[in-house]
């Protein structure tokens, strides 16, 4: 009985993905407001039976009570969350919260997983540090909506950032060919996982009132620094993330075609340089082209996400029927390869689109913003996400060489949770800023109809 309880669990798990990942895309095309809040009621019912089917799942594999207490913990933690922001900012966009408390989800599901066969007190941290970022973040909106002093701190922003920055590549000690991360209090902190937030806010100020030809090479000059320490520091996802991001910011702020392909041909010469430059960089490119030369070396990870996600198939091996663990540091840098192989590759497929709609709210939340500042931010933050999520999944299915960057919000990782709750906060804080600039439109359309009648 079990056995078939596990096995019916990988469709079921599936064909609840594929409901909610439609209603991602369907709500667009409903236009009463009933209609999209009984939609994202659904999509809450779906993440809520998602969750509840993984962990009977894992329960059964285990016979453990401990992890039905884990389960209820977690229950209430998105039920709380859900609820929270729907009562304290009655504007949020909807939509990005059922997103990220999805996300989440499916980090907990697969985080506790993979906790099962090495060691629980990762799972448990995990959820802590997803809890109090998730409470933390509560009071963002209310700062990007009333105060608006934000906007003139740029050059606190970049000296914060840099200062940052430049403190891990002189201190911080050697992790698998990079300086990513400092211990504090005995808790290892990744602080460019912060700068992602000062250096989006810093660019936004510089190109936000950017008039001239001196204020684009100031701005730019400002971005280089940023990238050339974390390249110095050989943390060249994070060296790629920023880049990109500025390349975007920029294009949008002057929509000038040729600082793009400046941009791009600067970054080619660069990445060449990088190759030349650095061993670990030689050796990713390598082990991109064949991990199978090396195997039981350094192409020892990608051929095994390779082998997880080719076992996985449509409809992957089932919770606990794989051995994702077999991939080294499979819960940070290989999330995907897990997911892949034993929730399938239609749910896979599904996360992706999960991604993509995250993205494209943050674009459209920057598009109808009217402060170029504020535009900036979300579109900054936008393709942050958007560069990291491609980074990490491209990553795992060799389709680019490996850089090492996290699966936002649903890899291990305390310091890329809480700077990912972060930015979606402030993305709904946007997102309620955008609700104000219409309703005040609409009250002065409203005004001035009323005046025509009158006279």
């Amino acid at each position: 009985m079990d056995n078939l309880i596990i096995q019916f669990s990988r469709y079921a798990i599936l064909f609840l993905m594929a409901i909610y990942t439609m209603q991602s895309f369907l709500v667009f095309a409903k236009r009463e407001e009933d209609d999209r809040e009984f939609l994202f009621l659904r999509q809450d019912l779906m993440m809520f039976m998602i969750h509840f089917i993984a962990f009977i799942v894992l329960f059964l594999e285990t016979r453990d009570r401990e992890i039905l207490f884990f389960y209820g913990a977690q229950f209430i933690f998105l039920a709380a969350a859900l609820v929270f922001y729907r009562n304290l900012y009655p504007r949020a966009s909807r939509l990005i919260v059922n997103h990220m408390c999805m996300l989440i989800c499916i980090g907990f599901i697969m985080v506790t997983r993979l906790s099962l066969t090495t060691d629980r007190i990762s799972a448990y941290r995990h959820f802590q540090i997803t809890a109090a970022a998730t409470a933390a973040a509560l009071v963002v909106p209310v700062i990007i909506r009333k105060v608006r002093v934000i906007t003139k701190w740029t050059w606190f922003y970049a000296a914060v950032g840099i200062g940052l920055l430049g403190l891990v590549a002189v201190a911080a000690p050697d992790s698998y060919g990079a300086k990513l991360s400092l211990t504090v209090a005995g808790v290892a902190v990744q602080p460019s996982e912060f700068v992602k937030i000062l250096f989006v806010f810093c660019i936004a100020g510089m190109l936000g009132r950017a008039k001239s030809f001196r204020d684009i090479v100031t701005a730019t000059a400002v971005a280089a620094v940023h990238v050339l320490i974390l390249v110095l520091s050989t943390d060249l996802g994070g060296a790629l993330i920023f880049f990109i991001t500025y390349l975007i910011m920029l294009y949008v702020a002057t929509r000038n075609a040729l600082y793009l392909f400046a941009g791009f041909g600067s970054g080619a010469a660069a990445a060449t340089a990088a190759y030349f430059l650095f061993s670990h960089v030689r050796v990713r490119v390598q082990i991109w082209q064949d991990p199978f030369a090396d195997y039981a070396a350094s192409g020892y990870q990608v051929a095994q996400s390779m082998f997880a996600m080719a076992a996985g198939g449509w409809f992957g091996t089932g919770l606990m029927q794989g051995t994702p663990e077999h991939i080294p540091i499979v819960e940070q840098d290989f999330m995907f390869a897990a997911i892949t192989e034993e929730l399938g590759s239609a749910f896979a497929i599904c996360l992706i689109l999960i991604c993509m709609s995250c993205y494209i709210m943050f674009v459209n939340i920057a598009m109808r913003l009217s402060n170029r500042f504020y535009r900036l931010v979300a579109l900054g933050l936008g393709t942050m996400y958007g560069v990291q999520v491609f980074l990490t999944i491209g990553g795992a299915m060799k389709f680019i060489p490996m850089t090492g960057v996290t699966l936002p919000l649903v890899s291990y990782g305390g310091s890329s949770m809480l700077s990912t709750v972060l930015m979606f906060a402030i993305i709904q804080g946007l997102y309620i800023l955008r609700e104000d600039e219409e309703e005040q439109i609409e009250r002065n359309r409203e005004r001035e109809l009323a005046e025509r009648r009158f006279f």
